[in-house]
């Protein structure tokens, strides 16, 4: 149950705090921050190994953007936490690298000439479509009756269909092992088996606790057994330096080319309904009312740590639901510990030997590792179109278009190599092709045909037990 209320005289005295605004003490606020990033970290690394492995970034760079993102996710979780302005949700949310961007982003690399040049175009696309969420953001609630339950859960289907790939391909060996005898070796294959198999465990067996932080042990699990075997190379680590700070526009001026440009916002523009959603859950388990005012705050959170992403070279950034998970567990709901949180992430974010450290986890590991994370988005999906009903026709030809879609970029590749090298950047990517299809068809067959869209009923998803202190407005269709 929420703790009760009480008299908070460090951040306003005289008035009675919401347990959001609770300033705890200085033991407990690094305690609880700490266990917030540890439920956070394996997600918030895996986007820029899966993004430098993918276009061929050497192992000091991948340090570079590793340690980038953790520092930009840190200002991005206290900007969100902690407000300024109109700019932030002031709910306990933690920021991180959304997966959604991870296969667009990868697409626009390639499309680009792959290596830095590629993450200048994508750094273009990534802080333009930062502004765009941000000017978007006070107008975006009026939309939200567009992405009924058919349209999200395709999409996040879609999402983790397109990803997995992603994590098999590092469970063989890695991209760079294609062709190779050693690529699909059965010691790599032993390698991700035993990972997922050591993650499935801690669920199965440790307390709830310990499953918010099941994938980042079972990296653990498998990078060490990897290194007792003489199959993980640490030799960098030594000789990364202590300290570092990621500056701006590291490897350059970004490029700004309208296509990819594109590619990023329609990416946003799915990023924001997954926020949306966000938002009004924690809003649930915190029982702090949540308006479309709370909601702009955070969506405008978004689009500013999306910019500065672009800035100091890392990425576009979303609320992460494995946070939220972690704040409904464990019934601590301050927000000043995700402030502290962040604190404890620009830390890490300034240390290249831990980013180095990150970096030499055996490819295999970290497929074994992505397949959990990724399966658990596609699964997310299909609960929400558990609640679609797909007897119905159109709603049927929605999913059904859309996930034929979303395998074209993969199954076809030719195909779009024939395109101009424009259009290839924002179609050959089975996310942005099967998001936007699933989006124009729900346009086509439900908005302009009149028809009502059913809504996620946001009160299955609370506490039987915990019945809701205020009345909320009506929930959006989201991810969570």
């Amino acid at each position: 149950m929420a703790r009760r209320a009480r008299q908070s005289p460090q951040q306003f005295p005289g008035r009675e705090a919401h347990p959001v605004d609770e300033v705890l003490p200085l033991g407990k606020l690094t305690l609880y921050g700490f266990q917030h990033v540890l439920a956070f970290y394996a997600a918030a690394v895996i986007v820029p190994i899966l993004l430098g492995n993918a276009i061929g970034l050497s192992h000091d760079e991948l340090v570079y953007l590793i340690n980038a993102d953790l520092l930009t996710c840190g200002i991005a979780s206290i900007i969100q936490a902690f407000g300024i302005w109109k700019i932030g949700a002031r709910l306990p949310l933690v920021q991180g690298a959304t997966f959604t961007a991870v296969s667009p982003m990868i697409a626009i690399g390639l499309g680009a000439g792959g290596g830095t040049a590629g993450l200048l175009v994508v750094y273009g696309a990534v802080i333009t479509a930062g502004i765009a969420t941000f000017l978007f953001a006070p107008f975006f609630s009026k939309l939200v009756k567009y992405f009924p339950p058919v349209v999200i859960g395709t999409i996040l289907t879609i999402i983790g269909f397109t990803l997995i790939p992603q994590a098999l391909q590092d469970a063989a060996g890695g991209a760079q092992l294609t062709g190779r005898p050693e690529y699909g070796d059965l010691k790599n294959l032993g390698y991700a088996l035993g990972t997922l198999l050591f993650i499935l465990a801690v669920v199965r067996l440790g307390k709830p606790i310990l499953s918010s932080v099941a994938v980042l042990l079972g990296l653990v699990a498998g990078t060490a057994a990897a290194w007792l075997l003489g199959d993980a190379d640490f030799s960098a680590v030594g000789h990364a330096d202590w300290f570092g700070v990621s500056t701006p526009f590291h490897y350059g001026m970004p490029k700004f080319e309208p296509f990819p440009i594109l590619a990023m916002i329609v990416v946003m523009l799915i990023t924001m309904v997954e926020t949306t959603g966000d938002v009004y859950a924690i809003g649930e388990i915190t029982r702090k009312p949540v308006s479309n005012d709370t909601v702009a705050r955070a969506l405008r959170a978004d689009g500013v740590a999306t910019v500065l992403g672009g800035i100091f070279n890392s990425f576009p950034y979303v609320a992460f639901a494995e946070n939220i998970g972690l704040v409904r567990m464990s019934k601590v709901m301050s927000r000043f510990v995700v402030v502290a949180a962040g604190g404890i992430m620009i830390v890490l974010g300034l240390l290249p030997k831990a980013g180095s450290l990150v970096a030499a986890i055996p490819h295999p590991v970290l497929g074994g590792a992505a397949l959990s994370m990724f399966g658990m988005v596609a699964a997310v999906g299909i609960q929400i179109l558990g609640k679609v009903d797909l007897r119905e026709e159109r709603n049927a030809l929605i999913l059904a278009v859309s996930l034929g879609a979303s395998f074209l970029p993969s199954a076809v590749g030719p195909f779009f190599d024939r395109m101009p090298q424009d259009v290839k950047a924002v179609l050959d990517s089975g996310i942005t092709l099967g998001g936007l299809t699933a989006i124009v068809l729900n346009l086509f067959f439900n908005v302009f045909t009149r028809r009502k869209s059913m809504e996620i009923d946001w009160d299955e998803f609370a506490d039987d037990d915990e019945p809701a202190a205020t009345e909320q407005p009506p929930r959006p269709q989201s991810a969570y």
